[in-house]
């Protein structure tokens, strides 16, 4: 037994030395923008339950109702969201509100009791700071609940415009309610060390008023992201598409699906003629992405979310995507989360981040499409000193691409990041890359570097090692029999 367990220790050991010898990615750079952030999008009522104090009138069995979330939840299980590698936690509106998911704010001051009290808000955010993880509330400019303290107050009653389903809309061209929120945005952003706000419930607001407001909240915290779940002129930080969710949908609901329309509001950033645009599967406020799928769910998120993570852009991930969960737009489709979760999905979640937060390439790096056909996606990233080849098969078959010496350069090797392998140049001048059907691959463009020595004289003594223990078990049967005789 102790020589067997020697023999593991070994080959373990040389298998670990054998893997320094693969490329090193680019060391870690500085976020300096929001194109280097990736945001996870949650609710806190959906998320985790850390104490019944602050339960009352929740009830986790009726979808409609509160279910008990909480900003200790965040903390106790904030480990899940770093080993994904998301560096903004989108929490929704934290205001005090009639439904679990901020959806009728009845204050812009107070903050949600179900969730915790304004201290425990900024010890989640302090907590998250320490592993440099951002967090972004939302703030909706009106369709507010109709018990909203302005709405109780009859000296604002010019203030609404209408009202319905027990909300009341503000009207967003009347002077005193763009100083009124103008001034309550202001004073939310200087109370809490935020790392983002995105503007909701945009209404009849103009260009003008919306960028007063980006700029104000821009006064109190010029590193604050500044964003919205809607389409708008102004200058949001990042822009928002309903085209661009719905052509990730649609592209990897399937294999074999047009992608024409995936790249519209993309290649516009990439050629510095925009801000980049938000890219996701779905958010909280629409049908689950795996309620459109037609094929594997797992399958399908997997190669969807890396589209999201490596296409110039802001990624957006959706609370439980990772666990494939499904349900129509609202109460269906915040589910409570399991934490039962897909280890394999998060792990690979998580070394696809890896590679993107420690290259500043792959996050903000120079972009080249090379083909887009169908479900077969080949996109490169570059800089000075970085060149990256994404490959993603999203079709019904085994496919080859090859790239041209051209492309790549003389006396170069694409080392696969997801899978160990090594492409090199053929007889042909090019690079031949063939990935099975719903594959992604993820390449680095390095120098030659021949036969991995390393990994062959790791691999020499794994084998010698084996051998050494056949031997050792066959004289030690022998020598037993020997005894016995």
């Amino acid at each position: 037994m102790k020589f067997t367990k020697w023999i593991s220790i070994t080959v373990a050991s040389a298998i670990v030395a054998a893997s320094f010898s693969l490329p090193a990615v680019a060391a870690a750079q500085e976020t300096k923008t929001i194109a280097d952030e990736t945001i996870y999008d949650l609710l806190v009522d959906r998320y985790f339950n850390s104490t019944a104090e602050n339960d009352y009138n929740t009830d986790p069995k009726d979808i409609t109702q509160f279910a008990g979330g909480d900003f200790g939840g965040l903390i106790d299980k904030f480990s899940l969201i770093t080993d994904m590698g998301y560096s903004i936690v989108s929490l929704g509106s934290v205001f005090k509100t009639e439904k679990y998911d901020g959806t009728m704010v009845t204050s812009y001051e107070e903050i949600e009791p179900h969730f915790g009290t304004a201290d425990e808000l900024a010890n989640v955010i302090n907590t998250y700071a320490k592993s440099n993880v951002k967090v972004m509330v939302d703030f909706p400019l009106t369709n507010v609940s109709e018990n909203h303290e302005w709405a109780q107050d009859p000296a604002k009653a010019e203030w609404i415009t209408g009202s319905s389903d027990a909300r009341v809309q503000w009207d967003l061209q009347n002077e005193e309610v763009q100083q009124a929120l103008l001034n309550s945005v202001v004073d939310f952003v200087s109370s809490y060390k935020f790392g983002g706000i995105r503007l909701t419930n945009l209404g009849n607001a103009d260009t003008e008023f919306i960028n007063e407001l980006i700029s104000a909240i821009k006064e109190v915290n010029e590193d604050i992201y500044v964003i919205s779940n809607e389409e708008s002129e102004a200058t949001f930080d990042a822009k928002y598409y309903s085209e661009t969710t719905e052509a990730f949908r649609n592209a990897y609901k399937n294999v074999n699906q047009d992608s024409s329309n995936l790249l519209t509001n993309i290649e516009p950033y990439a050629n510095g003629e925009e801000a980049p645009t938000q890219l996701m599967l779905d958010n909280v406020f629409t049908d689950r992405f795996t309620l459109t799928v037609e094929a594997y769910p797992p399958t399908r998120t997997r190669l969807g979310i890396v589209a999201t993570l490596l296409l110039p852009g802001v990624p957006v991930t959706q609370y439980g995507t990772e666990l494939i969960m499904n349900g129509e737009a609202g109460a269906e489709a915040h589910q409570l989360y399991n934490f039962k979760t897909d280890e394999e999905m998060i792990d690979f979640i998580g070394n696809v981040q890896t590679l993107r937060s420690q290259s500043e390439t792959l996050r903000d790096g120079g972009y080249k499409l090379l083909k887009n056909d169908s479900g077969f996606l080949v996109f490169e990233r570059y800089s000075d000193t970085e060149r990256w080849i994404v490959v993603i098969n999203n079709t019904g078959q085994t496919t080859r691409f090859d790239i041209s010496e051209e492309e790549i350069g003389t006396g170069k090797e694409l080392r696969a990041m997801l899978d160990n392998d090594t492409i090199r140049m053929n007889k042909n001048g090019t690079y031949p890359i063939v990935l099975d059907r719903e594959i992604v691959e993820i390449f680095q463009v390095t120098e030659e570097k021949g036969i991995n020595k390393g990994y062959l004289a790791a691999l020499a003594v794994v084998y010698l090692l084996f051998i050494a223990f056949v031997i050792a078990i066959i004289k030690r049967g022998k020598k037993r029999k020997s005894q016995q005789q």
